[in-house]
Protein backbone atom coordinates (compact mmCIF):
# COMPACT_ATOMS: atom_id res chain seq x y z
CA UNK A 1 0.00 0.00 0.00
CA UNK A 2 1.61 3.64 -0.64
CA UNK A 3 0.30 5.98 2.02
CA UNK A 4 1.41 10.32 2.38
CA UNK A 5 2.40 11.44 5.35
CA UNK A 6 0.37 14.60 6.09
CA UNK A 7 1.27 16.60 8.76
CA UNK A 8 -2.49 18.21 8.64
CA UNK A 9 -3.76 15.81 11.30
CA UNK A 10 -0.67 13.93 11.72
CA UNK A 11 -2.40 11.05 9.63
CA UNK A 12 -1.27 8.45 7.32
CA UNK A 13 -4.48 8.43 4.64
CA UNK A 14 -4.87 6.85 1.53
CA UNK A 15 -8.57 7.28 0.58
CA UNK A 16 -10.73 3.88 0.79
CA UNK A 17 -8.25 2.35 3.26
CA UNK A 18 -7.44 2.33 7.02
CA UNK A 19 -4.57 3.75 8.65
CA UNK A 20 -3.20 4.89 12.03
CA UNK A 21 -4.28 8.18 13.20
CA UNK A 22 -4.31 10.39 16.73
CA UNK A 23 -6.88 11.21 19.06
CA UNK A 24 -9.62 14.05 17.24
CA UNK A 25 -9.43 17.50 18.99
CA UNK A 26 -12.31 17.77 20.99
CA UNK A 27 -11.89 21.77 21.39
CA UNK A 28 -14.87 23.86 19.82
CA UNK A 29 -13.34 27.40 18.37
CA UNK A 30 -16.64 27.84 16.87
CA UNK A 31 -18.19 30.46 19.17
CA UNK A 32 -21.53 29.13 18.43
CA UNK A 33 -23.90 26.97 20.69
CA UNK A 34 -23.62 23.16 20.65
CA UNK A 35 -26.49 21.03 19.76
CA UNK A 36 -27.15 17.56 19.48
CA UNK A 37 -29.68 14.24 20.39
CA UNK A 38 -29.27 11.27 22.34
CA UNK A 39 -31.20 8.54 23.27
CA UNK A 40 -30.12 5.75 26.01
CA UNK A 41 -27.77 4.08 23.79
CA UNK A 42 -26.71 6.28 21.26
CA UNK A 43 -25.80 10.08 20.65
CA UNK A 44 -25.00 12.45 17.85
CA UNK A 45 -23.11 15.63 18.77
CA UNK A 46 -21.24 18.45 17.06
CA UNK A 47 -18.76 19.52 20.19
CA UNK A 48 -15.61 19.97 17.66
CA UNK A 49 -13.84 22.34 15.72
CA UNK A 50 -14.81 22.11 12.24
CA UNK A 51 -18.10 20.89 13.06
CA UNK A 52 -21.55 22.95 12.10
CA UNK A 53 -24.15 23.42 14.85
CA UNK A 54 -26.53 21.33 12.89
CA UNK A 55 -30.17 20.55 14.05
CA UNK A 56 -30.27 16.97 14.73
CA UNK A 57 -33.74 14.65 15.26
CA UNK A 58 -34.21 11.21 16.50
CA UNK A 59 -35.70 8.70 13.91
CA UNK A 60 -35.16 5.90 16.52
CA UNK A 61 -33.48 4.54 19.05
CA UNK A 62 -30.16 4.07 16.80
CA UNK A 63 -31.13 5.61 13.99
CA UNK A 64 -31.02 9.81 13.75
CA UNK A 65 -31.34 12.45 10.86
CA UNK A 66 -28.62 15.30 10.75
CA UNK A 67 -29.81 18.47 8.58
CA UNK A 68 -27.05 19.68 6.38
CA UNK A 69 -27.85 23.28 5.79
CA UNK A 70 -25.77 26.36 4.19
CA UNK A 71 -24.75 29.48 6.64
CA UNK A 72 -26.13 31.81 3.81
CA UNK A 73 -28.67 31.73 1.22
CA UNK A 74 -28.72 31.12 -1.63
CA UNK A 75 -24.95 29.50 -1.52
CA UNK A 76 -22.90 30.08 -4.56
CA UNK A 77 -21.32 26.69 -5.67
CA UNK A 78 -23.06 24.70 -3.00
CA UNK A 79 -19.86 22.67 -0.61
CA UNK A 80 -22.45 20.98 1.84
CA UNK A 81 -20.29 20.43 4.33
CA UNK A 82 -21.20 18.35 7.67
CA UNK A 83 -19.22 16.94 10.82
CA UNK A 84 -20.45 15.17 13.83
CA UNK A 85 -19.40 12.93 16.85
CA UNK A 86 -21.45 10.08 17.41
CA UNK A 87 -21.41 7.26 20.81
CA UNK A 88 -23.25 3.95 20.66
CA UNK A 89 -23.62 1.33 22.90
CA UNK A 90 -23.73 -2.29 22.20
CA UNK A 91 -23.68 -4.21 19.12
CA UNK A 92 -25.42 -2.88 16.60
CA UNK A 93 -24.94 -0.33 14.11
CA UNK A 94 -25.99 3.20 13.96
CA UNK A 95 -27.96 5.03 11.12
CA UNK A 96 -27.86 8.40 10.25
CA UNK A 97 -29.66 10.29 7.43
CA UNK A 98 -27.59 13.53 6.28
CA UNK A 99 -30.63 15.99 4.76
CA UNK A 100 -29.67 18.14 2.30
CA UNK A 101 -31.07 22.29 2.36
CA UNK A 102 -30.31 23.58 -0.55
CA UNK A 103 -27.78 21.22 -1.95
CA UNK A 104 -27.27 17.37 -3.11
CA UNK A 105 -24.57 14.87 -1.38
CA UNK A 106 -20.95 15.70 -2.63
CA UNK A 107 -18.46 14.21 -0.09
CA UNK A 108 -17.79 10.87 0.68
CA UNK A 109 -17.78 10.56 4.26
CA UNK A 110 -14.55 10.38 6.50
CA UNK A 111 -14.94 8.11 9.44
CA UNK A 112 -12.22 8.63 12.06
CA UNK A 113 -12.11 6.83 15.68
CA UNK A 114 -9.59 7.62 17.85
CA UNK A 115 -6.68 5.14 16.02
CA UNK A 116 -8.39 4.91 12.88
CA UNK A 117 -9.47 6.40 9.30
CA UNK A 118 -11.75 5.31 6.59
CA UNK A 119 -13.62 6.40 3.79
CA UNK A 120 -17.56 5.87 3.62
CA UNK A 121 -20.06 4.44 1.33
CA UNK A 122 -23.72 6.45 1.87
CA UNK A 123 -26.88 5.27 -0.21
CA UNK A 124 -28.37 8.38 -1.95
CA UNK A 125 -31.83 9.11 -2.25
CA UNK A 126 -34.15 12.12 -3.31
CA UNK A 127 -31.99 13.07 -6.23
CA UNK A 128 -29.19 13.05 -4.00
CA UNK A 129 -30.79 15.28 -1.25
CA UNK A 130 -30.77 12.60 1.85
CA UNK A 131 -27.39 10.14 2.06
CA UNK A 132 -27.82 7.39 4.41
CA UNK A 133 -24.71 6.66 6.51
CA UNK A 134 -24.67 3.19 8.56
CA UNK A 135 -21.88 3.10 11.26
CA UNK A 136 -20.40 0.58 13.48
CA UNK A 137 -20.73 0.55 17.20
CA UNK A 138 -18.30 2.76 19.59
CA UNK A 139 -17.31 6.46 19.49
CA UNK A 140 -15.78 8.31 16.14
CA UNK A 141 -16.16 11.28 14.08
CA UNK A 142 -17.77 11.77 10.20
CA UNK A 143 -16.85 14.51 8.38
CA UNK A 144 -17.56 15.63 4.64
CA UNK A 145 -13.38 15.65 4.14
CA UNK A 146 -10.69 15.25 6.41
CA UNK A 147 -10.51 18.01 9.45
CA UNK A 148 -7.82 20.21 8.85
CA UNK A 149 -8.18 23.31 11.13
CA UNK A 150 -6.20 25.79 13.19
CA UNK A 151 -3.92 23.29 15.06
CA UNK A 152 -2.95 21.55 11.97
CA UNK A 153 -2.40 24.59 10.20
CA UNK A 154 -0.22 26.16 12.85
CA UNK A 155 1.80 22.53 13.40
CA UNK A 156 2.66 23.52 9.28
CA UNK A 157 3.69 26.96 9.62
CA UNK A 158 5.65 26.01 12.32
CA UNK A 159 7.48 23.37 11.12
CA UNK A 160 8.58 25.51 7.86
CA UNK A 161 9.25 28.27 9.50
CA UNK A 162 12.41 26.47 10.99
CA UNK A 163 14.04 27.01 7.41
CA UNK A 164 16.16 30.15 7.25
CA UNK A 165 14.38 30.76 4.02
CA UNK A 166 11.20 31.44 5.90
CA UNK A 167 9.66 34.19 7.68
CA UNK A 168 6.55 34.24 9.61
CA UNK A 169 4.37 36.97 9.76
CA UNK A 170 0.50 38.06 10.89
CA UNK A 171 -1.51 39.82 8.12
CA UNK A 172 -4.67 40.80 9.97
CA UNK A 173 -7.70 39.37 12.27
CA UNK A 174 -10.51 37.84 10.98
CA UNK A 175 -14.04 39.03 11.99
CA UNK A 176 -13.74 36.39 15.08
CA UNK A 177 -10.14 37.71 16.01
CA UNK A 178 -8.26 34.83 14.61
CA UNK A 179 -4.81 35.77 13.22
CA UNK A 180 -4.33 35.85 8.86
CA UNK A 181 -0.66 34.56 8.97
CA UNK A 182 1.86 34.16 6.44
CA UNK A 183 5.08 32.76 5.42
CA UNK A 184 7.38 34.60 2.86
CA UNK A 185 9.88 32.29 1.30
CA UNK A 186 12.83 34.40 0.62
CA UNK A 187 14.07 37.83 1.02
CA UNK A 188 11.54 40.81 1.71
CA UNK A 189 13.36 42.86 -1.15
CA UNK A 190 13.39 40.30 -3.50
CA UNK A 191 11.85 41.86 -6.28
CA UNK A 192 9.86 39.30 -7.77
CA UNK A 193 6.94 38.26 -5.84
CA UNK A 194 4.29 35.16 -6.08
CA UNK A 195 0.97 35.63 -3.90
CA UNK A 196 -0.36 31.74 -2.92
CA UNK A 197 -3.84 31.66 -1.26
CA UNK A 198 -5.36 28.96 0.74
CA UNK A 199 -8.85 27.84 2.24
CA UNK A 200 -10.57 30.95 1.18
CA UNK A 201 -13.70 28.42 1.14
CA UNK A 202 -13.44 26.08 4.47
CA UNK A 203 -14.88 22.60 2.87
CA UNK A 204 -12.16 22.42 -0.10
CA UNK A 205 -9.94 20.04 2.14
CA UNK A 206 -7.88 18.86 -1.38
CA UNK A 207 -6.88 21.83 -2.02
CA UNK A 208 -4.95 22.13 1.19
CA UNK A 209 -3.73 19.28 0.89
CA UNK A 210 -2.09 20.49 -2.27
CA UNK A 211 -1.17 23.70 -0.70
CA UNK A 212 0.50 21.77 2.21
CA UNK A 213 3.04 20.25 -0.58
CA UNK A 214 3.34 22.41 -2.57
CA UNK A 215 5.08 25.06 0.15
CA UNK A 216 7.20 22.07 1.26
CA UNK A 217 8.74 22.10 -2.12
CA UNK A 218 9.08 25.28 -2.69
CA UNK A 219 10.60 25.72 1.14
CA UNK A 220 12.76 22.51 0.15
CA UNK A 221 14.41 24.35 -3.18
CA UNK A 222 15.17 27.55 -1.09
CA UNK A 223 17.14 25.50 1.35
CA UNK A 224 18.92 23.93 -1.37
CA UNK A 225 19.74 27.08 -3.05
CA UNK A 226 17.36 26.38 -6.16
CA UNK A 227 16.07 29.47 -6.52
CA UNK A 228 17.81 32.57 -5.89
CA UNK A 229 15.97 34.28 -2.29
CA UNK A 230 17.66 37.80 -3.06
CA UNK A 231 15.31 37.78 -6.58
CA UNK A 232 12.08 35.76 -5.67
CA UNK A 233 9.69 35.70 -2.56
CA UNK A 234 6.77 33.92 -2.31
CA UNK A 235 4.37 35.14 0.08
CA UNK A 236 2.17 32.11 1.10
CA UNK A 237 -1.62 32.50 2.95
CA UNK A 238 -2.13 29.03 3.91
CA UNK A 239 -5.84 29.96 6.20
CA UNK A 240 -7.73 32.61 4.43
CA UNK A 241 -10.95 32.16 6.44
CA UNK A 242 -9.67 30.92 10.19
CA UNK A 243 -13.60 31.60 11.11
CA UNK A 244 -15.43 29.35 8.47
CA UNK A 245 -13.06 26.60 8.77
CA UNK A 246 -13.90 26.77 12.64
CA UNK A 247 -17.21 26.57 12.38
CA UNK A 248 -17.81 24.10 9.87
CA UNK A 249 -19.06 26.95 7.30
CA UNK A 250 -19.78 25.63 3.63
CA UNK A 251 -18.43 28.97 1.66
CA UNK A 252 -18.68 32.04 3.96
CA UNK A 253 -16.65 33.89 6.51
CA UNK A 254 -18.44 34.87 9.85
CA UNK A 255 -19.23 38.20 8.03
CA UNK A 256 -21.85 35.87 6.22
CA UNK A 257 -19.69 37.00 2.70
CA UNK A 258 -17.77 34.52 0.29
CA UNK A 259 -13.86 35.85 0.40
CA UNK A 260 -13.76 35.09 -3.10
CA UNK A 261 -16.14 37.22 -4.28
CA UNK A 262 -14.63 40.08 -1.87
CA UNK A 263 -11.36 41.05 -3.75
CA UNK A 264 -11.17 44.68 -5.26
CA UNK A 265 -13.98 45.74 -2.75
CA UNK A 266 -12.59 44.55 0.41
CA UNK A 267 -14.93 44.63 2.99
CA UNK A 268 -13.98 41.86 4.44
CA UNK A 269 -11.24 41.96 6.99
CA UNK A 270 -9.29 39.11 5.85
CA UNK A 271 -9.18 40.09 2.02
CA UNK A 272 -8.38 43.39 3.43
CA UNK A 273 -5.67 42.10 4.84
CA UNK A 274 -4.00 40.71 2.02
CA UNK A 275 -4.72 43.72 0.08
CA UNK A 276 -3.06 46.16 2.57
CA UNK A 277 0.22 43.77 3.29
CA UNK A 278 0.26 44.56 -0.94
CA UNK A 279 -0.43 48.23 -0.58
CA UNK A 280 2.84 48.14 1.49
CA UNK A 281 5.20 46.58 -0.42
CA UNK A 282 8.82 48.34 -1.17
CA UNK A 283 8.45 50.18 -4.37
CA UNK A 284 11.35 47.74 -6.05
CA UNK A 285 8.72 44.51 -5.27
CA UNK A 286 6.62 43.62 -7.91
CA UNK A 287 3.72 40.65 -7.52
CA UNK A 288 5.10 38.15 -10.97
CA UNK A 289 2.33 35.40 -10.68
CA UNK A 290 -0.37 34.61 -8.20
CA UNK A 291 -2.16 30.70 -6.98
CA UNK A 292 -5.27 30.49 -5.35
CA UNK A 293 -5.97 26.40 -3.94
CA UNK A 294 -9.53 25.26 -4.48
CA UNK A 295 -11.26 22.17 -4.72
CA UNK A 296 -14.08 21.13 -7.08
CA UNK A 297 -15.18 17.77 -8.98
CA UNK A 298 -12.21 17.04 -10.76
CA UNK A 299 -8.44 18.18 -10.68
CA UNK A 300 -8.20 21.68 -13.41
CA UNK A 301 -6.55 24.63 -13.36
CA UNK A 302 -8.86 28.05 -13.81
CA UNK A 303 -6.60 30.14 -16.08
CA UNK A 304 -6.78 33.40 -18.37
CA UNK A 305 -8.70 33.36 -21.24
CA UNK A 306 -8.27 36.07 -24.56
CA UNK A 307 -7.39 38.60 -22.36
CA UNK A 308 -3.97 36.97 -21.46
CA UNK A 309 -1.08 38.96 -23.24
CA UNK A 310 1.81 37.32 -25.21
CA UNK A 311 4.22 36.66 -22.02
CA UNK A 312 1.33 34.89 -19.91
CA UNK A 313 0.84 32.73 -22.48
CA UNK A 314 4.49 31.91 -22.54
CA UNK A 315 4.29 31.01 -19.06
CA UNK A 316 1.45 28.75 -18.95
CA UNK A 317 3.18 26.57 -21.88
CA UNK A 318 5.92 26.84 -19.74
CA UNK A 319 4.04 25.73 -16.49
CA UNK A 320 1.03 23.66 -17.17
CA UNK A 321 1.16 23.28 -20.92
CA UNK A 322 1.21 19.88 -22.30
CA UNK A 323 1.50 18.23 -18.57
CA UNK A 324 -1.94 17.79 -18.74
CA UNK A 325 -1.03 13.83 -18.31
CA UNK A 326 2.61 13.22 -17.26
CA UNK A 327 1.38 13.40 -13.36
CA UNK A 328 0.83 9.41 -12.55
CA UNK A 329 -2.73 9.53 -11.00
CA UNK A 330 -2.78 13.33 -11.65
CA UNK A 331 -4.10 14.51 -14.98
CA UNK A 332 -5.87 17.67 -14.97
CA UNK A 333 -7.30 19.98 -17.63
CA UNK A 334 -6.74 23.49 -18.11
CA UNK A 335 -9.87 25.72 -18.41
CA UNK A 336 -9.61 29.15 -19.96
CA UNK A 337 -12.19 31.89 -18.07
CA UNK A 338 -11.76 35.33 -19.36
CA UNK A 339 -12.53 37.66 -16.40
CA UNK A 340 -15.54 38.87 -15.35
CA UNK A 341 -15.71 42.32 -13.86
CA UNK A 342 -17.51 42.60 -10.62
CA UNK A 343 -17.01 38.78 -9.90
CA UNK A 344 -14.41 39.63 -7.16
CA UNK A 345 -12.62 36.29 -7.39
CA UNK A 346 -9.05 36.58 -6.79
CA UNK A 347 -7.76 35.09 -9.92
CA UNK A 348 -9.47 38.42 -11.81
CA UNK A 349 -8.64 40.82 -9.16
CA UNK A 350 -5.06 39.91 -9.15
CA UNK A 351 -4.77 40.33 -13.41
CA UNK A 352 -6.62 42.95 -13.52
CA UNK A 353 -4.75 44.94 -11.02
CA UNK A 354 -1.40 43.66 -11.67
CA UNK A 355 -1.07 42.36 -14.94
CA UNK A 356 -0.02 38.83 -14.10
CA UNK A 357 -1.29 35.73 -14.56
CA UNK A 358 -3.63 34.51 -11.66
CA UNK A 359 -4.55 30.78 -11.66
CA UNK A 360 -6.95 28.96 -9.29
CA UNK A 361 -5.59 25.32 -8.98
CA UNK A 362 -8.63 23.31 -8.37
CA UNK A 363 -7.85 20.15 -7.04
CA UNK A 364 -10.85 16.84 -7.34
CA UNK A 365 -12.75 16.31 -4.15
CA UNK A 366 -11.65 12.60 -3.79
CA UNK A 367 -8.59 12.42 -5.94
CA UNK A 368 -5.76 10.37 -4.30
CA UNK A 369 -4.03 12.07 -1.74
CA UNK A 370 -0.71 10.21 -2.57
CA UNK A 371 -1.13 11.54 -6.12
CA UNK A 372 -2.30 15.04 -4.69
CA UNK A 373 0.97 15.04 -2.89
CA UNK A 374 3.36 14.62 -5.68
CA UNK A 375 1.71 16.74 -8.08
CA UNK A 376 1.90 19.56 -5.93
CA UNK A 377 5.50 18.88 -5.44
CA UNK A 378 5.90 18.52 -9.03
CA UNK A 379 4.06 21.69 -9.94
CA UNK A 380 5.67 23.50 -7.45
CA UNK A 381 9.31 22.45 -8.63
CA UNK A 382 8.27 23.31 -12.20
CA UNK A 383 6.76 26.91 -10.94
CA UNK A 384 9.99 27.93 -10.15
CA UNK A 385 11.27 27.42 -13.85
CA UNK A 386 8.48 29.13 -15.53
CA UNK A 387 8.12 32.44 -13.71
CA UNK A 388 7.82 35.25 -15.49
CA UNK A 389 10.63 38.33 -15.56
CA UNK A 390 9.51 41.06 -12.74
CA UNK A 391 6.89 44.13 -14.07
CA UNK A 392 5.42 41.44 -16.11
CA UNK A 393 2.39 43.02 -18.82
Amino acid sequence: MHRVRLSFGGALLLLGACAQLPPVDTGTGTGAALSGCSTETASISFDFEGAPPSRCTIEGEREFSVLVSPEHAPPINPSPWYAFRYQANGSANVVVHLRYLAAKHRYRPKWQSKTHMKVLDASLRDDGRTATLVLPPGEAVVSGQELIGAKEYSALMMRLDRSAAVTRETLGRSHGGRPIEALRIGKQTAPRLVILLGRQHPPEVSGAIAMEHFLETLVALADAGKFDAQDLQIMAVPLLNPDGVARGHWRANLGGEDLNRDWGTFAQPETRAVAQWLDRLPAQVRPVAMVDFHSTARNLFYVQGDEASADQERFLARWLGGNEHLIAGYPFAIERRNANPGTGTAKNWFHATHGIPAYTYEVGDETDRQAIAQAASALATSLVDALPLSGLR
